[in-house]
């Protein structure tokens, strides 16, 4: 994968990491700036090669919690945000598993070969709100780390 960037590429995407872009930033720049197509999950694994590291976004408070809950907690009445993987990964995906957002919601979700994330909702129309959107990904995130992603 590293062989296929060169140098000044290379130091571009530890810039624009550097910066603060989320890795699906870094795939669409890649895409653009480079005409490199890659999935998120080459990015994830060019990222890991790179031995670089993405920030930690500042979580943004959620209007219902803010005020009600420190930084990073869930509000009063709510579990937070949920995630589980399964044992026995559904077929078609490289990882799947569970969600259950912080007002109960409940949600399947999967990554299939080519590092694209699916979500499947069981309440048809259900959009979780952006905080917890923002906790699932990085729950997520540090699932796939202990998996090996």
């Amino acid at each position: 994968m590293i062989a296929n960037l060169t140098e000044e590429q290379r130091q571009q995407v530890a810039r624009w990491l550097a910066e603060g872009a989320k890795l699906s930033e870094v795939q669409d720049r890649l895409a653009k700036e480079f005409g490199l197509r890659l999935t998120y999950m080459e990015v994830r694994l060019l990222v890991d090669d790179l031995k670089l590291q993405v920030k930690d976004p500042e979580p943004e408070p959620d209007q219902a919690t803010a005020q009600t809950a420190p930084a990073g907690q869930p509000g009063p009445g709510t579990k937070g945000v949920q995630v589980t993987v399964d044992e026995l990964t559904k077929p078609g995906a490289v990882l799947s598993g569970k969600v259950t957002f912080s007002d109960g919601q409940k949600a399947e979700w999967y990554l299939d070969q080519m590092g694209r994330l699916g979500l499947a909702t069981e309440k048809p129309g259900y959009r979780p709100s952006a905080a917890d959107l923002q906790e699932f990904q990085q729950q997520l995130d540090r699932e796939l780390t202990r998996y090996g992603f």
